[in-house]
């Protein structure tokens, strides 16, 4: 694969603030060394990580064959080697700034102790037989694991082989030794390590799930256990459980939504708990505590559907084998089901709802993450080690991308249909704990579907051209407002946002940069447009009916390589939307597109001399896509 080193270096002059570094832990992997962390007076530098990482501890992950935990997740982050379970040498190219890890709040670290406990004491025979089945490999232990989800909807039987208070007492255990070893590698100012756990909540096979994310230290998260599903099935269970939380601790907590793709419209929807219109009261909670989505991640990407954005020939990515099921696949999609199951439709659904109760539900930012169960933040084309155990590269080359395992329904799409995943970058002033978190709730973030090309979009009504001569970032803070803000109109011009997209340095060049917009029409109908607005070789490639031709594809499937001779290493400019109406609530985000690569499938097939069937997606344009500024007209 071809990959230009590019050396970009972008300096603000930027005013340094010192802080203690106080937040928790002596340092794991760094050895306690204390260091000063300074913070700068605005964001001057792009943070990578991943939010949605399972260990052994999540019952799913352990059940399917994982066996590394939280330590080795927090290690392999930080750019340690680790061995994976399936005896292959892993290490990440780049180390992570920060890595939540959201083992499963249902069920935490119970398959690991069914398989962990002396075989004599369980009280079961159903659970001894499962004992021997997570102890005998991988495949075993993958059916057990399928029949205990299968067994999990099933109340009568699941109590026949579960002590609910037992489980209770040996997970809050387990979530208290958890956290010491999070807090531990907590380097602030080297790498962050957060505190969390996921939510699984699945009404009907729908996804419901929520990576739950703290900003404080062992001190205040040892206060309370993680809150399953079997609780509160619903949001706004779990959204009180972290309201309670914020009170009675003094902490700050935040919830991720994930998989919105598989929800079966349940994820985004325009009603309230009790199924009438949305109150002002549930929409206000639910803006204060989900700040941020997952929108892109292995099990698919959840940006926008053809079905919904027919207009945009870039919509869809990454959704072949998740968009006509729900999670389980128990459940068949339908059309009316959709707009509740994509990101930019909740951005419009939010424009909606704030038309009728003054405040935006769906006020979100966005993010990607892994949602690897390996306990390996991987998200790079040549370095996917899975969803799953169970389709981990091995070291005699198992064929994962076309072997369907024993999963029946469930295993239809677990091969090559995954993603290699998805990676969140934040704007924040440091590394730590509590500037990562601060830069998530104000929405100063943005998703890719794995590369790490750096993004900035500021919102004013004053730039010019002339600002990239110039400290163009410090005049974003001055006079604009970064990704994830609001932007009050004024009635006198229309807003001119300024943008600039680098390459990943070890990646692609860039195709494109694109600006979509949404809003409600005067018939109160919500509208979306997807806008070029900067390209590479535009001598060559002029606009046709408003779109840029395709950047060409210079991949090699036989190699797994391609060329950077095509595309561009930096796209920057000023736009202002054309259609401007000041009179108009409006979001604008941005994605900007890589040049084609090849997927992941590819490199396997080089590597473990395996054949692709015709029906394999093997080529894609990687992404990334920032939060959108909101236009607030005048009063």
């Amino acid at each position: 694969m071809t990959k230009n080193r590019i050396l970009i270096t972008m300096s603000a002059g930027l005013s340094m603030l010192t802080l203690s570094a106080c937040d928790g832990g002596s340092g794991g992997i760094f050895g306690g060394e204390k260091v000063e962390v300074k913070e700068t007076a605005y964001p001057e530098k792009v943070l990578w990580g991943d939010t949605h990482l399972h260990t052994a501890n999540s019952p799913d992950a352990f059940g399917w064959g994982v066996r590394l935990d939280a330590e080795a997740a927090l290690r392999f982050a930080s750019g340690e080697e680790v061995t994976s379970t399936m005896g292959i040498k892993a290490q990440l190219a780049r180390p992570l700034d920060f890595l939540v890890i959201s083992d499963h709040s249902d069920g935490l670290g119970f398959t690991k102790m069914i398989a962990e406990a002396p075989r004599f004491l369980l009280p079961s025979e159903q659970l001894k037989r499962w004992h021997d089945m997570f102890n005998a490999g991988p495949e075993e232990s993958t059916k057990a694991m399928n029949e205990m989800i299968d067994l999990a909807g099933d109340p009568e039987a699941s109590a026949e082989v579960a002590d609910a208070d037992e489980a209770n007492k040996q997970g809050a255990e387990i979530w208290n030794d958890h956290i010491k070893v999070v807090d531990d590698y907590n380097a602030p100012g080297k790498f962050t390590a957060f505190n969390g756990f996921e939510y699984t909540s699945m009404p009907g096979g729908s996804n419901l799930h929520r990576v739950v994310m703290f900003r404080d230290a062992a001190d205040r998260v040892s206060k309370i256990v993680p809150f399953p599903s079997a609780s509160g099935e619903t949001p706004q269970d779990l959204w009180k459980y972290m309201d309670t939380y914020e009170k009675s601790t003094g902490g700050r907590v935040l919830a991720i939504p994930h998989n919105s793709n598989v929800s079966n419209g349940l994820m985004f929807e325009l009603t309230g708990a009790s199924g009438g219109p949305m109150t002002e009261e549930e929409a206000t909670l639910r803006a204060r505590m989900e700040p941020i989505v997952e929108t892109t991640q292995i099990k698919g990407d959840s940006e926008a559907h053809p079905f919904l954005s027919a207009n945009d020939e870039f919509a869809g990515f990454g959704i072949a084998g998740w968009d006509d099921e729900n999670l389980s696949a128990k459940s068949k999609t339908t059309p009316e089901m959709q707009a509740g199951n994509y990101v930019r439709e909740a951005l419009k659904r939010g424009l909606e709802i704030e038309s009728k109760t003054g405040i935006n539900p769906y006020k979100l930012g966005q993010i990607g993450s892994t949602d690897s169960h390996t306990a390996l933040a991987t998200g790079d084309e040549d370095n996917f080690f899975g969803k799953h155990t169970f389709n981990e590269p091995t070291a005699d080359g198992r064929d994962r991308v076309n072997k369907r395992m024993n999963l029946g329904s469930r295993g239809n799409r677990f091969n090559w249909h995954y993603l290699a995943g998805g990676y969140a970058a934040v704007w924040a002033t440091a590394n730590t704990r509590e500037a990562i978190f601060d830069a998530m709730a104000r929405r100063e973030v943005y998703a890719t579907t794995g590369p790490r090309m750096s993004v900035r979009f500021f919102g004013g009504f004053d730039f010019t051209a002339d600002d990239f001569s110039k400290d163009w970032v410090k005049a974003g803070y001055d006079r604009g407002v970064p990704m994830g803000g609001d932007l009050q109109g004024d009635d006198k011009s229309a807003p001119r946002f300024i943008v600039s997209a680098l390459k990943d340095p070890d990646g692609a060049n860039l195709d494109r940069v694109q600006v979509i917009k949404g809003w409600i029409d005067s018939n109160g109908k919500t509208q979306e447009k997807v806008f070029d607005i900067a390209w590479s070789d535009a001598e060559t490639r002029k606009l046709e009916n408003g779109k840029v031709p395709a950047v060409g594809n210079t991949v090699d499937l036989a190699t797994a390589e391609y060329s950077n001779s095509i595309g561009a290493t930096e796209l920057q400019t000023v736009w202002t939307d054309p259609e401007f109406d000041s009179a108009i609530k409006a979001f604008y985000y941005v994605r900007v597109l890589e040049i084609p690569t090849p997927r992941w499938v590819v490199f396997d097939a080089l590597r473990y001399k395996t054949a692709l069937s015709d029906d394999v997606t093997k080529i894609a344009q990687e992404r990334a896509y920032t939060s959108p500024i909101w236009y607030n007209p005048k009063a």
